[in-house]
């Protein structure tokens, strides 16, 4: 069957085209009308189909969910503004570039803060319509641009930050670096719009991405074992690093994987990648192209809740799917190479690198970096970046790489941490292996609370697992995301947390510490006590009856409290 042939089936199959593919196939290649609207004093906000194209250049429009009913009483619209994701492949930036968004968060954003996100970049929250543009200018200016970090669109690609293998990790995020470029959308709607760039006669080409973009949002990985710190089981594309002496060879490829899902709808699901073989490093942009070219064309551009490649994936067939990649990039896979995640999260606290230099990974609780009244997190950064040589690595478990630190810089850069709160003893393994969402007040999907929800939490768990007496150097992997979309990655924990109402979460358990495995709802829809009381029993239950350092979520499914998730497409609903 020719493509064309299968794009007629599918078409037939899929049925009429959603709203999102006439607003971009109107767009003239994401331009819209968004420089009018600009304009438009009137309003904070974007409108009509601006409010979704505005996403492709890296924002999304908010508002104070908190004062949103107060300003109704005041006759007044929501107080608009946007969120912006920066594109950072691999997360790294260096201490000038750090101080300039730090500048810009403290006199342009409404909340004063920088929020480290799970996709290993920084988000700017809070912007007026009036400051939209110099924020973009001021990221041009320092190397730094928004592009393609929302919307239909391959996504910020992330890499393993861990900086201690450092020859391996600089040729991996070398090549993160190099599929960010190859995927990126060509249009020069972003330049003209935000830097005032001169627009050319010559008509734009999308030659990957295609004049209608992509299906649904894609996301891409490279890792290298035996860290799974970027969870390459929540991403589209994955790019697992095979190294012979200490020198990237290639890499194994997993397709499919990804977590959000939408309430009372069983036929969305998580899912995790499947593998599709090895390949030599000359073949990754022809395979990281190929992927992407085969969802643009054969995902479901009806329905955008079954957008993703993973329902891809699962519709045609895998094998099927594989063999349209092989014949896109001219490529054979290999059998994978082996490889084994054994950790995920970040080392927090110093490390010494091979070439010498020491590290320094800083908790950031749900990434927030804010003064706040006992913790001046945000000014302690800036002091650190004003000293510091080397550069700063963004993790996906939204904390803070110091990197490549001088032991002779190494007792200077510590104290001023530790002046500023950014290390502090009193963490316990417990809260930096759990992390949320931003949810409140500024999320539009928000259903519950769950970035500032998790801090409490979190201590009531770590006052039952004191309580059943767990060694305090074990953990439960806990996230929380405020609805189903997947941003804290719950379906990747050993308990998630999915809100389902103020106050209210679905329960998921049976997660691996690997990040290998998709947990199952236990109780759907219950209230914060019942939450609490129904871990406190079941970590009772863990201290006396796990086998010899038995994770938790391998405990739940061993003792029968919950199914093993094996295929989320079959089990994950039943």
């Amino acid at each position: 069957m020719s493509n064309q042939e299968q794009q007629q089936v599918l078409g037939e199959v899929l049925g009429p085209l959603s709203e999102n593919e006439r607003i971009k196939r109107e767009s003239n290649f994401l331009r819209g009308t968004i420089s009018q609207d600009l304009k438009d004093t009137i309003t904070g906000g974007f409108t009509a189909d601006n409010f979704q194209l505005i996403r492709f250049h890296g924002m999304y429009q908010q508002d104070d969910r908190d004062i949103r009913a107060e300003r109704t009483k005041q006759k007044l619209e929501p107080l608009h503004n946007v969120m912006l994701r920066a594109r950072m492949p691999g997360g790294v930036i260096s201490p000038e570039q750090w101080l300039a968004i730090d500048k810009f968060a403290t006199e342009k954003s409404l909340y004063g803060s920088i929020r480290l996100t799970t996709r290993q970049t920084f988000q700017f929250h809070g912007v007026l319509k009036p400051n939209i543009k110099l924020m973009h200018q001021t990221l041009n200016s320092i190397g730094i641009d928004s592009i393609a970090t929302a919307g239909d669109v391959n996504r910020n690609v992330l890499c393993t930050s861990n900086p201690v293998e450092s020859e391996l990790h600089q040729q991996a995020y070398e090549w993160a670096a190099k599929i960010s470029e190859h995927l990126l959308p060509k249009t020069r709607a972003y330049a003209e719009i935000w830097l005032d760039g001169e627009k050319l006669e010559e008509t734009d080409q999308e030659p990957i991405l295609g004049s209608n973009y992509l299906p649904r949002k894609f996301k891409t990985t490279v890792a290298i074992p035996p860290l799974n710190d970027v969870d390459v089981h929540a991403n589209d594309l994955n790019f697992i690093a095979i190294a012979e002496n200490g020198q990237l060879v290639g890499f194994n490829v997993l397709v499919g994987g990804g977590l959000a899902m939408t309430h009372g709808d069983k036929s969305t699901y998580p899912r995790c990648a499947d593998d599709f073989g090895f390949i030599p490093l000359e073949k990754t942009l022809e395979v990281a192209a190929a992927v992407v070219t085969t969802q643009r064309d054969w995902g479901n551009r009806s329905n955008r809740k079954n957008a993703k490649t993973k329902y891809t994936l699962d519709r045609v067939g895998i094998d099927v799917f594989k063999a349209e990649v092989e014949k896109r990039a001219g490529v054979s896979f290999e059998p994978s190479k082996p490889y084994k995640f054994t950790e995920r999260g970040d080392r927090i606290g110093w490390v010494e690198g091979i070439d010498g230099l020491h590290h320094l990974t800083l908790f950031i609780e749900n990434g927030r970096l804010l003064d706040f009244p006992d913790k001046p997190l945000k000014s302690g950064v800036a002091e650190i970046a004003k000293i510091h040589k080397g550069d700063f690595r963004m993790t996906a478990n939204q904390n803070l790489i110091v990197a490549g630190v001088p032991a002779n810089q190494v007792n200077k850069i510590e104290q001023i941490a530790r002046e500023h709160r950014l290390i502090d003893d009193g963490n316990s393994v417990q809260r930096q292996n759990s992390m949320a969402c931003v949810s409140y007040p500024t999320c539009p999907l928000a259903m519950a609370e769950a970035e500032r929800f998790l801090p409490e939490f979190v201590t009531n768990i770590e006052e039952i697992l004191k309580a059943h007496k767990v060694p305090t150097q074990d953990s439960i992997i806990t996230r929380i995301t405020g609805c189903p979309n997947g941003c804290g990655r719950a379906m990747l924990a050993e308990i998630g947390l999915v809100g389902k109402a103020p106050g209210r979460y679905n329960l998921h358990l049976g997660g691996n510490k690997e990040g290998t495995r998709v947990p199952k709802m236990y109780k759907e829809n219950i209230s914060v006590k019942q939450i609490l009381q129904d871990i406190d029993s079941l970590v009772s239950r863990w201290s006396k009856e796990r086998e010899d350092k038995e994770a938790f979520g391998d405990f739940v499914i061993r003792a029968g409290v919950i199914d093993k998730v094996e295929i989320s497409k079959r089990d994950f609903h039943d």
